[in-house]
């Protein structure tokens, strides 16, 4: 059964940006893409021990901030070395300007 988390307002992610959200002792990445959608991934690199929300997001790709690495943050994919481990993904919804990502 999948567990709903208010993670943020739908106000707090800018366009193309991402940011860094705790829960559970996990790290997650929440992003806001080109066209108004939510998304989440796990929020440290597959590489090294980086947080992902201080990378930059461009168009629906997250660049590592220590190596430089990319993901398609919609599917966790590993775009461009060195990274080479997919990212895992989690569910979003927005209700009433919260966007809730989906754990379990």
């Amino acid at each position: 059964m999948t567990q709903w988390i208010d993670a943020c307002a739908t106000d707090d992610i800018d366009e193309e940006d991402v940011i860094r959200f705790d829960h559970g002792g996990k790290t997650f990445a929440i992003y806001h893409s080109p066209d108004g959608e939510f998304f989440c991934t796990d929020g440290i690199c597959s590489h090294e021990h980086v947080h992902l929300a201080d990378g930059l997001v461009m168009d629906y790709v997250i660049e590592c901030p220590k190596h430089n690495g990319q993901f398609d943050y919609r599917t966790g994919e590993a775009k461009r070395a060195p990274v080479c481990i997919n990212l895992a993904t989690f569910p979003v919804k927005v209700e009433g300007g919260r966007v809730l990502i989906g754990l379990g």
